[in-house]
């Protein structure tokens, strides 16, 4: 379950309206990604299906995990007690 934000603009995909422009072409898979992790009882849901590519972060993101919106932008968050905190999606390569 997501337990909240870090920006305003993800939390707006997940609750159906437009987040931000630059996500227009993947703005489908991103809602369903968030409603993947918001139904999510463990990290390991979300080992499946396997493109998502779950991963522990390392630096300074170290104790946030992610997984593959696309090639480019992830969907970051804390996992804490079975839920999701501070998921946002970012571009952070």
């Amino acid at each position: 379950m997501i337990r909240s934000f870090r920006d305003k603009r993800t939390e707006a995909l997940f609750l159906g309206r437009q987040g931000d422009r630059r996500w227009a072409s993947f703005e489908r898979v991103a809602r369903r990604k968030l409603l993947m992790v918001h139904a999510a009882a463990s990290l390991h849901d979300l080992k499946s299906p396997p493109n998502n590519k779950l991963e522990a972060l390392k630096g300074d993101r170290k104790g946030q995990y992610a997984i593959r919106v696309n090639d480019q932008w992830r969907m970051c968050f804390r996992w804490q007690e079975g839920r999701a905190d501070n998921v946002e999606i970012v571009d952070y390569h």
